[in-house]
């Protein structure tokens, strides 16, 4: 996570949501740096687990989400793998796009839920 932002101050969602935007980031400086290797296999790594944590959360029984959702986010959350697998770190610029497209457009419906909430 990123030293300059106080977690504390952030609501669960906006955490969420921080977290995949910052997976984004990563995926695409990843991309644009392809020559470092290291940096692209640590953003598909920590992208892979956030996508685990975030099914580990929706699987569980206190998790408060719609069916719909729950069933939608782990069906990310296995094309994530599935993806990050199958490519390794000879992952296409346009696939590195996709994941990262995947995660802003979740963590914008995270945050536009919690605002609709409160």
């Amino acid at each position: 996570m990123n030293d300059n932002v106080d977690l504390s101050m952030l609501s669960l969602p906006e955490i969420e949501a921080f977290g995949l935007a910052q997976a984004a980031v990563m995926l695409d400086q990843a991309r644009s740096a392809r020559a470092d290797k290291a940096a692209l296999c640590d953003a598909l790594d920590q992208n892979l687990q956030l996508w685990v944590a975030i099914k580990t959360l929706v699987s569980m029984d206190n998790c408060l989400l719609p069916e719909e959702v729950k069933e939608n986010l782990c069906r990310l959350t296995q094309f994530v793998a599935d993806t990050t697998f199958r490519y390794g770190i000879e992952i296409p610029d346009d696939v590195v796009d996709a994941l990262a497209t995947i995660n802003l457009r979740i963590s914008e419906g995270l945050l536009e839920a919690h605002v609709r909430k409160h």
